[in-house]
C-alpha cells in the first residue's frame, strides 16, 4: 500500500511558477507509476502528467504541455510537478496518484491518491 501526501500549493499571479510535491510512504515507491490530476472549481477530476515506473517515459495532457513537468525522485520516494507560466485556468486542487498502469490517464487506472493541495492562478 502507498500513501501519499501532496505539498506545495498556493495563490500565485498568473506567469507565476509552483513546484508541488508528493510524497510517498513505502517501500514499493518504485513499482508504481505515478500521475497529477487536477480538479477545477465544479468541474471532473482530470489527467495533468504522469510518469513511468522507471521514470523514462513523460506524459502530459495538451492544455500543461510545455509548461509543466513531472518528475520523481527514488531516493526520497517524492514525486514532483514543476509548474511555470501558470494562468488562472491552472486553478484546481490537484491531487498525486500512484497505480500499476503505463500511460494512465483515467481516475480508475490508479489505486491510490492524495489528499489535494490548493493551486490559484490569479490573473
Amino acid at each position: 500500500q502507498v500513501q501519499l501526501v501532496e505539498s506545495g500549493g498556493g495563490l500565485v499571479q498568473a506567469g507565476g511558477s509552483l513546484r508541488l510535491s508528493c510524497a510517498a510512504s513505502g517501500r514499493s515507491f518504485s513499482m508504481y507509476a505515478m500521475g497529477w490530476f487536477r480538479q477545477p472549481p465544479g468541474k471532473e477530476r482530470e489527467f495533468v502528467a504522469d510518469i513511468t515506473r522507471v521514470g523514462d517515459t513523460l506524459h502530459y495532457a495538451n492544455s500543461v504541455k510545455g509548461r509543466f513537468t513531472i518528475s520523481r525522485d527514488y531516493a526520497k520516494n517524492m514525486v514532483y510537478l514543476q509548474m511555470n507560466s501558470l494562468k488562472p485556468e491552472d486553478t484546481a486542487v490537484y491531487y498525486c496518484a500512484a497505480g500499476l498502469s503505463t500511460m494512465a490517464t483515467k481516475t480508475y487506472e490508479y489505486a491510490y491518491w492524495g489528499q489535494g493541495t490548493q493551486v490559484t492562478v490569479s490573473s
